[in-house]
């Protein structure tokens, strides 16, 4: 089983998009996610814009990948150091706490976290 940043069982992140380092919808991870993704976040236009300028341009459809790009108010399952640099800058996408993996405690703290909550529990 799987925990999020609160100590409790990690919740999807999306369906639709579908996300997650394995594509299952949560935010789950291995040692082979050498990215960490495990921020759920939902998006901003800000932030896809801010992630576009450091190269990683998440808004653009890529078909031949079956990535339909993504839009302000999508969830999505963020690499912590991208969610991090954008929080230093200003940026940061807002944070479901529940569907954020506990790994994301390796990169930032539960405090940052939690100041950037769609919902602050816990």
């Amino acid at each position: 089983m799987a925990y999020n940043v609160l100590g409790t069982e990690l919740v999807p992140c999306s369906y639709d998009p579908l996300t997650g380092f394995f594509r299952d919808g949560c935010c789950n991870t291995s040692d082979e996610d050498v990215g960490a993704h495990v921020v759920c976040v939902r998006v901003t236009a800000e932030f896809l814009a801010f992630s576009k300028e450091c190269g990683n341009d998440l808004s653009t459809p890529l078909p031949e990948a079956r990535f339909r790009g993504l839009k302000p108010g999508d969830r999505w399952c963020l690499c912590a150091l991208r969610w991090k640099q954008a929080c230093d800058a200003g940026a940061a996408p807002v944070v479901v706490l529940e569907a954020t993996h506990e790994r994301a405690l390796e990169y930032v703290s539960l405090e940052a976290l939690r100041a950037h909550a769609k919902n602050p529990v816990g």
